[in-house]
């Protein structure tokens, strides 16, 4: 197989990059790079070098990359949904839990009392300022049960509350997952009315972008606790403000800190940690590696957000062929015509479309020529072909 050359914009686990079998290597040079690694470093502005390939981020958001530039340049773009899944189900039972008892401001009275004598007797006469609840017997609603909203209904399941959910768009895997005792909802509204808690677990598209703004809010029961541990752009904040004010919130707990979040009353900030575990970076990290070499080494995609899943496991035969293009009529057509005009025969393919852009890969019975692979260029609407595989056979 070929060397490939590796560029990381952020700090990768070596967990994940231990992964790439020989002949990969680190680069620090991205123009070299055969695929690019990234976290949290902003790509948007950045130039595509011409022989990238691939980016892989270790992680679920992908909004510091330039989806729609990579996707006309045929760069596939990966990202690892549910490998930090465990982790920021963590910090949301932990962000409930701060919530529902003010743990927060007993811990900053003991550090303001710290040199008293009597902090021990005057902790008793403080401690009821910062009594509350039980979760056990409360209900928690929860919209999204995808890998984490669904591992959060199980854990919430565990801990003796009612739970509700809702998703439109949940998949097979996911409800099979899902514990019986979880409510389907036929609405969020129906969510909104019973739940003392309320959670949210969707991405950031224009159809969710502000989804929990004043109108939603007013649906709400009276005193519920909201938790973000998804996106900030998901919550409109002013209005997040004034229902705590008026008391229609009573604790708005989110892992985004911005310069309104950070001074809200009653609102419990938490910088950003839902994925900062040493596990979920080991595993965002193995995923981006695994999938980011199975398609340079096969052409296989899983996990990409602009083009659509395929797999056609190894290569067994002479070559294989990969084509990213434009999903547009009678493109499938041309390729294989072309194909067999230049006396190539096809013994495998596949085609998958997603949107505006489409996937081919096809296994040959003989090496494709370099000048025929030039010459495919020239259909209309074929992004980038790759030459995949040539085994000697």
């Amino acid at each position: 197989m070929k060397d490939r050359k590796i560029y990381c914009l952020n700090k990768i686990a070596k967990l994940g990059t231990d992964r790439f079998r020989a002949g990969y290597q680190l680069t620090d040079c991205m123009d070299e790079a055969a695929g690019v690694l990234v976290r949290s470093a902003d790509m948007k502005s950045m130039a595509l070098p011409s022989g990238l390939r691939a980016i892989a981020r270790a992680g679920a958001g992908v909004n510091n990359i330039p989806i729609d530039r990579c996707s006309e340049a045929g760069i596939v773009v990966f990202n690892t949904p549910g490998a930090n899944a465990n982790s920021v189900k963590e910090l949301v039972l932990c962000g409930m839990l701060l919530s529902a008892r003010d743990v927060v401001g007993g811990i900053s009275w003991v550090k303001q009392h710290s040199q008293s004598d009597s902090i021990a007797a005057d902790a008793e006469s403080a401690k009821k300022q910062f009594s509350g609840h039980e979760i056990k017997g409360k209900t928690l609603g929860i919209i999204g049960l995808g890998a984490i909203g669904g591992i959060v209904a199980n854990a919430a399941v565990a801990l003796g509350m009612t739970v509700y959910g809702f998703d439109p768009f949940m998949s097979v895997q996911a409800a099979w997952n899902l514990s019986p005792m979880v409510h389907h909802a036929e609405s969020a509204a129906e969510v909104y009315a019973v739940s003392d808690y309320i959670t949210i677990h969707v991405p950031a598209t224009d159809g969710t972008k502000g989804m929990i703004n004043r109108e939603t809010i007013d649906k709400f029961k009276r005193g519920a606790v909201v938790l973000n541990f998804a996106r900030d752009v998901l919550v409109d904040e002013r209005a997040m403000e004034e229902a705590l004010t008026e008391g229609q919130v009573s604790r708005y707990v989110t892992d985004f800190p911005n310069t309104l979040s950070a001074k809200m009353e009653k609102a419990i900030v938490i910088p950003h940690l839902g994925a900062s575990t040493e596990e979920a970076e080991d595993n965002c990290a193995i995923m981006a590696a695994e999938q980011m070499q199975d398609y340079l080494d096969n052409g296989n995609i899983l996990h990409s957000v602009n083009y659509p899943e395929l797999n056609m496991g190894r290569c067994e035969t002479a070559a294989r062929v990969a084509i990213l293009h434009r999903n547009i009529p009678n493109m499938l057509s041309q390729i294989t015509s072309f194909f067999g005009a230049h006396g190539l025969n096809i013994e495998n393919l596949a085609n998958k479309s997603r949107g505006d852009y489409a996937y081919t890969l096809l296994d040959l019975n003989k090496p494709m020529p370099h000048d025929t692979v030039e010459r495919l260029r020239e259909i209309d609407g074929v992004l980038r072909i790759r030459k995949v595989v040539e085994n000697s056979i």
